[in-house]
C-alpha cells in the first residue's frame, strides 16, 4: 500500500521519472495506486478480525486520499516535485542523514514524534482536510497555534 504514508514513493520514484522526461510516470503510478486498492477491498470481502478489518480499513481510507492526490496531480499536469499542488500535501518522510522520520507540508517541517492514534475508524480525508492541515501546520511553524473546531467526527 501507500506505505501507509511514510515516504510517499512519488518524490523519489514518480516525480524523478517525470522529470527525466517519463510523462507518463504519474499515471504509472495513479494504475498501480488503484491496483493496490483492489487488492486492499479483495481482503475486506473475505474473513477477517475486527482488528484486521478496522486496519485495512484505515489504509484504504488513507490510501483514497493518495490516489486523489495523484489524480488531482496528473489532471493538472504537474510537472515535478515544486508543484504547489504537491508541497501543499502533508508528507513522511525519512531523514537518512538525521535518522528520523520529518513532516513537510509547504515550507514547514517537523520531527514526527511517533503518535500513536490507535486501531480506531478514521474519518475521509477532503480538500477541507488538506486545507486545516496546511492552515495548522503553518501557524504551527510560525510559532503561533491553532484550535480546530467543528462537527468533524460526530
Amino acid at each position: 500500500s501507500s506505505g501507509i504514508n511514510a515516504e510517499w514513493p512519488l518524490r523519489p520514484g514518480a516525480f524523478g521519472r517525470l522529470e527525466e522526461g517519463y510523462e507518463n510516470a504519474l499515471k504509472d503510478y495513479n494504475k498501480k495506486q488503484i491496483q493496490q486498492l483492489i487488492t486492499l477491498i479483495n481482503m475486506l470481502i473475505g474473513d477477517l478480525s475486527k482488528g484486521d478489518r478496522q486496519k485495512i480499513c484505515t489504509v484504504c481510507t488513507i490510501d483514497v486520499h493518495n490516489r486523489d492526490v495523484v489524480a488531482k496531480l496528473i489532471n493538472m499536469k504537474a510537472e515535478n516535485s515544486q508543484e504547489f499542488a504537491w508541497l501543499s500535501q502533508l508528507r513522511h518522510r525519512w531523514d537518512e542523514k538525521k535518522k528520523e522520520c520529518l513532516v513537510n507540508i509547504c515550507d514547514a517541517e517537523f520531527k514526527y514524534s511517533n503518535e500513536y492514534l490507535g486501531n480506531t475508524p478514521r474519518l475521509v480525508i477532503t480538500p477541507l482536510t488538506d486545507r486545516c492541515y496546511i492552515t495548522l501546520t503553518q501557524s504551527l511553524h510560525l510559532t503561533m497555534s491553532g484550535a480546530p473546531a467543528g462537527p468533524a467526527g460526530n
